[in-house]
């Protein structure tokens, strides 16, 4: 099941581009509009008004981020799409640098466990009772 966040998103996605125009909607994809169909919660009441950006309205974050592939995957031109890929990259990039300052774990740093003065010491393999008398019945048989 899907959740709500996702359906109304796509009645909000289905609304705005009731205002695009023909030569526009169909460079979309017709799977995709029939998946923004099929999955938007038609209960969902939105109305969009053309006249004031987006931002202006409650549209929301998931919808703008739908919106934004569209544009970017079949109304930009070579030039946006490669400025709004770079842009995404950089992005990306950013996030990531963050995450390492901020999560910066070192496993191997004072990890003195098995390594004592640079050697690795062997672990010894301890069987069990079980195991023993198990191999000795097999043993027996072979």
């Amino acid at each position: 099941m899907i959740k709500t966040e996702y359906a109304n998103a796509y009645k909000e996605v289905l609304e705005i581009l009731k205002y695009v125009s023909k030569e526009d909607f169909n460079k979309i994809p017709r799977k995709k509009i029939e998946m923004f169909s099929k999955y938007a919660n038609y209960d969902y009441n939105f109305e969009y008004d053309p006249a004031i950006t987006l931002k202006e309205q409650n549209v929301s974050d998931i919808a703008q981020t739908i919106i934004a592939i569209i544009f970017r995957d079949y109304w930009a031109t070579e030039k946006q799409r490669e400025k709004i890929i770079n842009k995404e990259k950089h992005d990306l990039q950013l996030i990531e640098e963050e995450k390492k300052s901020k999560y910066n774990i070192d496993v191997f740093k004072n990890n003195n466990n098995n390594i004592k003065d640079n050697k690795l010491e062997l672990v010894k393999y301890k069987e069990s009772l079980i195991k023993k008398i198990f191999n000795k019945i097999k043993e027996f048989f072979i």
